[in-house]
């Protein structure tokens, strides 16, 4: 276990960095015998304002909030994606301590998997479309972490960002049928002021892929107007032109789906909750980003 004595608002918050599970498991036995509910953020590290914003809601409604970092090798699908995926627990550490949260649990993959995990996990229609059906394993891979760090920290509450929506759905999922007892706390899509939702792969981006990313939100309010007066065909159409009119930016995929089956809609009076979901390529490398936009609401 380490300690951290990074200073917030000119206090030492003694946030405390844990290594092993025993060690985790140890002080938060403490804790809940002081009564204290958990709180939990689950985390891949690269930390930016979006994951603040979970944090930092963490610390306002429980008694003891814990952050994951972890960069999970069994969601990733392809080997160069998990190789560059940024990393740097000093700097996520600061802005931990920054936004009050008290343990941060930061295993080796050794750590978090002694053994393979040989366990499958999946939800249709959830966990097969959309993220699902065009990398396969990914949310595997995720259940596996996922309820893996639910069953050391046991939480009270768990925090998710709104930008990986579909994750959430799956996740939710898992803790109907696995029985986990944890409350799934959704939190607003954190975006900068050019609409760009806050992303760790963003950092990847270099500076002219920036510069044209927003693009694809752009494209996606401007069609919500839009909607109002064409059908679903017309405005998938246009979303899909729009950003694949930019030299770099090129749609991996645009469904626009039932926001609670998660299953492709045919017309705009098909569901009372429609959302659009997207997933583009942006520069040469490419990096994947993806956003959402919900065009009605229950």
């Amino acid at each position: 276990m380490l300690f951290c004595t990074l200073k917030s608002n000119h206090k030492e918050t003694g946030m405390k960095v844990f290594r092993k599970i025993v060690e985790l498991q140890n002080a938060l036995f403490d804790a809940r015998k002081e009564g204290k509910e958990i709180g939990f953020v689950p985390t891949m590290g690269a930390l930016h304002e979006g994951h603040a914003s979970l944090v930092r809601r963490s610390v306002a409604e429980n008694g003891l909030t814990v952050v994951s970092v972890f960069v999970n090798p069994t969601q990733f699908n392809d080997k160069n994606d998990l190789k560059n995926y940024p990393r740097d627990l000093e700097a996520d550490c600061r802005l931990l301590e920054e936004c009050k949260a008290d343990y941060v649990f930061a295993p080796e993959v050794e750590e978090m998997y002694p053994t393979p995990d040989t366990r499958q996990f999946e939800y249709p229609p959830v966990s097969t479309v959309m993220e699902g059906a065009h990398r396969p394993g990914h949310f595997n891979g995720v259940c596996q972490v996922v309820s893996r760090l639910f069953y050391i920290v046991r939480p009270d509450r768990a925090y998710f960002g709104e930008k990986d929506w579909q994750q959430i759905a799956v996740v939710k999922a898992m803790v109907r049928h696995l029985q986990l007892g944890v409350q799934i706390v959704e939190c607003p899509i954190v975006r900068d002021a050019d609409g760009l939702a806050r992303s760790s792969r963003n950092t990847l981006l270099a500076p002219d892929e920036r510069a044209i990313a927003p693009t694809i939100y752009k494209a996606l309010k401007e069609s919500v107007a839009y909607a109002k007066k064409h059908t679903l065909q017309e405005t998938h159409d246009k979303v899909v032109a729009d950003i694949n009119a930019v030299d770099g930016l090129e749609v991996e995929y645009f469904a626009i789906v039932d926001g609670n089956t998660l299953q492709d809609v045919a017309d705009w009076d098909a569901s009372p909750y429609v959302v659009g979901c997207i997933t583009v390529y942006c520069g040469k490398t490419p990096i994947r980003l993806i956003d959402h936009i919900k065009y009605k609401e229950d």
